[in-house]
């Protein structure tokens, strides 16, 4: 007997891999068939929604979880709330002290300011994928003017962060080596969201993820696949251990559950 379910998948690492990203073909197949099944399909993602377009063209999705929990696409409708403004102040003031570049997202959109001329040239080194963000230089940039933050990068060595002691008050992300992303990590906020307004029995809830900012969003009410290429700390919370991201991981746990044939 059919039992809708309603999925949420991280975008990286999970349905897209390496760089530049790429979505396996099985991938593809999977999500393509869990639709047709009459499945509710959404992403959950840290990524502003801005960000999603190439993964909304590719499957038609309307449902989202983005900015890491902040921001729900429901039906195609948006809205987000901006970072918490007080924590970012009081980090960009320590930043600015200790001459450690930054630079903020102002609205949901492919670019952020900085009021370090030479913040673009240090990230080009550092993001793989190339054209993923414009930073604009923005001298006269004023964290007391422009409140609504929606997100942030520090060009930050991981050893310097124990130095930053107001980076113990603001969630942030690091991919790469040279860099963190601030941005809220707790996506079970926007899924929340959803399943209140859609009346969603936990039961029938399922999250995909790979990284620590998946862990807050696989809790023991809902079934969490963590992949066979995630963080140990994600591995040990989830429901199921799929294989890697890239050795059709999604397939085969959706598979293993009979969501799909």
């Amino acid at each position: 007997m059919f039992r809708k379910k309603y999925f949420f998948f991280d975008i990286d690492g999970t349905i897209a891999v390496n760089f530049p990203r790429v979505i396996p073909e099985s991938t593809r197949r999977t999500i393509n068939a869990l639709i047709e099944r009459g499945h509710f399909v959404s992403l959950a993602t840290g990524r502003m929604r801005a960000m999603t377009k190439e993964f909304v063209d590719e499957f038609g999705i309307t449902n989202m979880v983005t900015d890491g929990g902040k921001g729900i696409v429901l039906d195609g409708k948006f809205e987000v709330e901006p970072l918490e403004y007080y924590p970012i102040k009081q980090l960009t003031m320590e930043l600015d002290e200790k001459n450690i570049p930054w630079a903020v997202c102002l609205s949901d959109e492919l670019v952020c300011y900085s009021k370090y001329p030479d913040f673009q040239t240090l990230m080009e080194s550092s993001i793989k994928v190339k054209g993923y963000i414009d930073f604009v230089a923005m001298p006269d940039l004023d964290i007391d003017i422009e409140r609504n933050i929606y997100k942030g990068f520090v060009y930050i060595r991981k050893e310097q962060e124990k130095d930053i002691e107001s980076l113990k008050y603001v969630s942030y992300t690091r991919y790469q080596e040279n860099y963190i992303i601030l941005e809220d990590d707790d996506k079970s906020i926007g899924i929340k969201k959803i399943r209140d307004r859609m009346n969603i029995d936990d039961r029938d809830i399922v999250v995909f993820g790979d990284n620590t900012n998946d862990i807050k969003m696989f809790k023991p009410e809902w079934t969490s696949i963590a992949m066979g290429n995630a963080v140990e700390e994600l591995k040990k919370v989830a429901t199921f251990v799929t294989k890697d991201a890239d050795d059709n991981g999604i397939e085969f746990a959706c598979k293993h559950f009979g969501w799909i044939d």
